[in-house]
């Protein structure tokens, strides 16, 4: 094996002759000195063939990882397509991690930032937007079913027992999912200071495990709304087995054809999917079904930055047209409304031992799904997303995880300490 190490994206080959072999090498070397150039934590060792090439400094203590690339056009991929053209690749099989695992990969990448060095191909860059600019004109419900429907099999091949897609809350780094969810469920019923015979409304309820949650630990009453057809079919067909039909249930409806007043309001992982154009109408559906007195909380992934940038693997194949509201956005939306704020916290380094935990039971599972179903690439499709959202959340500025909680003007004095 012919072994170098990347200072300025120098190489040595045994094969000089080939052309075909020259210019592969010459797309590798852009990409390989754009690495050299930013890499300023961490290491990376390509073996391609019979070469061993490694970049980044890699001192005592970080990252260090070897990858295994089968297909030289990985690297044209990147070069073109950045973030998507290295989770295509990853899809394709084009490369594996051999040492360390894919989530250290793409954290090494975002750590130096290479999603800035990298500048897409206009052409990509346009038929990304085009794709989102489809997925807008599709509308909610189709980009919903898009993800949510697309069994429920998968999805209960990674989550916890009550189904909850969202950022958990740990106590302890070694909680599993189920405690991750369970604690995370307890605190927002705890920060609405739930009590009996309550009423609560849930805007975008999934499967209805906080509802179930709150009906069964602190015997509220309530109503969750969803438009994914899946999520209304089984989260009802739970509600039932839970014995629980009398006091809460789940609507298939548009969170704009919302009616009614509830104690409480609640939106867990929802804002992420509403169009932006329909910020006002959300926050002033939240106002209009909070009666006087109440209390409300919205939870979101969101942008912790000016400007929110649209990941455009995450765009093309896992939420279509979502969104990470910054919390102005969130901040404006209720202060329009005049819902008082009591409490913001940032829970995004919970964000990440959540997708661990999803990646675990993943990984578990994964041999039991229909292959006829969720072919090879779209399982590894699968890994690489979480790969990005546990190595955007652990190792990123720009992401945050947002729980606001508000009031109306008219509230009861707050208590003296958060949750």
């Amino acid at each position: 094996m012919t072994t170098a190490t990347v200072v300025h994206a120098h190489e040595e080959t045994a094969d000089r002759g080939s052309v075909s072999r020259d210019h592969r090498l010459v797309r590798r070397h852009a990409v390989l000195r754009l690495l050299a150039d930013h890499m300023r934590e961490g290491r990376i060792r390509f073996i391609v063939g019979d070469d061993s090439i490694v970049v980044g400094p890699g001192r005592p203590g970080e990252r260090n990882v070897t990858v295994r690339v089968y297909r030289e056009r990985m690297f044209r991929a990147i070069a073109a397509a950045g973030n998507l053209g290295l989770g295509e690749a990853y899809m394709d099989g084009d490369f594996e991690v051999e040492v360390g695992t894919l989530e250290d990969f793409v954290a090494i990448l975002l750590r130096n930032r290479l999603d800035e060095a990298i500048k897409t191909d206009p052409v990509v860059l346009l038929r990304v937007l085009l794709q989102r600019a489809q997925a807008v004109l599709r509308g909610k419900r189709d980009n919903i079913h898009r993800h949510y429907d697309l069994g429920n099999d998968l999805f209960e091949s990674f989550l916890d027992s009550s189904l909850t897609y969202s950022c958990g809350y740990a106590q302890t780094v070694d909680d599993d999912v189920d405690q991750l969810q369970r604690q995370k469920l307890d605190r927002i019923c705890q920060k609405l200071r739930l009590r009996r015979d309550e009423t609560l409304l849930d805007i975008g309820c999934g499967f209805g495990g906080l509802l179930l949650h709150a009906a069964q630990n602190y015997g509220i009453k309530g109503k969750g709304i969803t438009i994914s057809d899946e999520q209304f079919k089984l989260g009802n067909a739970r509600i039932g087995a839970a014995g629980l039909d009398g006091r809460i249930q789940i609507v298939s409806e548009d969170f704009t054809r919302c009616s009614g007043q509830y104690d409480k309001v609640v939106s867990v992982g929802m804002m992420e999917h509403v169009p932006r154009k329909e910020y006002g109408v959300y926050f002033r559906q939240i106002r209009e079904r909070l009666r006087e007195g109440g209390l409300g909380l919205v939870h979101a992934l969101g942008c912790n930055a000016a400007r929110n940038v649209h990941d455009p693997f995450i765009q093309k194949y896992v939420f279509p047209a979502s969104n990470q509201p910054r919390l102005s956005e969130i901040a404006r939306g209720l202060e329009q409304n005049k819902l008082a704020i009591l409490d913001v916290e940032n829970m995004i380094r919970h964000y990440a031992l959540t997708g661990r935990r999803w990646l675990e039971r993943f990984e578990q599972n994964v041999s039991r799904l229909d292959a006829g179903k969720y072919d090879e690439r779209f399982k590894r499709m699968w890994r690489y997303y979480f790969a990005c959202g546990i190595a955007a959340t652990d190792n990123g500025s720009d992401t945050a995880l947002y729980q606001v909680l508000f009031t109306t003007y008219r509230a009861d004095h707050p208590t003296l300490h958060r949750v």
